[in-house]
């Protein structure tokens, strides 16, 4: 059974730095692109950032400058560091990988998500 699990998420001050991961794991022959989203309380939630697997990268734009993901091929890992953080970056986080099982189709995977709180 694939999963992803997220963890780094927290409590930090306005202008400080955490960061993400989230590990794929079970029986697949291979993860193409990955990201992170995130939820606010009473809002939809939206992409904060991708990355292919060859490493190309698109991000939203209120966060364009701060954070930055990457991702390592090797331990079936994608990161998010957030820096400048600012209270309305504060939402669940969510990993979300298009992933090819090895006994079942093709299809985009959720985490639980990680909440990540920034006081002002």
């Amino acid at each position: 059974q694939v999963q992803l699990e997220e963890s780094g998420g927290g409590l930090v001050q306005t202008g400080g730095s955490l960061r993400l991961s989230c590990a794929a794991s079970g029986r697949f022959f291979r993860i193409n692109d990955m990201g992170w989203y995130r939820q606010a309380p009473g809002k939809e939630r939206e992409l904060v950032a991708s990355i292919t697997k060859g490493g190309v990268t698109n991000y939203a734009d209120s966060v364009k400058g701060r954070f930055t993901i990457s991702r390592d091929n090797a331990k079936n890992t994608v990161y998010l560091q957030m820096n400048s953080l600012e209270p309305e970056d504060t939402a669940v986080y969510y990993c979300n990988a298009a992933i090819l099982p090895i006994n079942t189709a093709g299809r985009n995977y959720w985490g639980k998500g990680t909440l990540v709180t920034v006081s002002s």
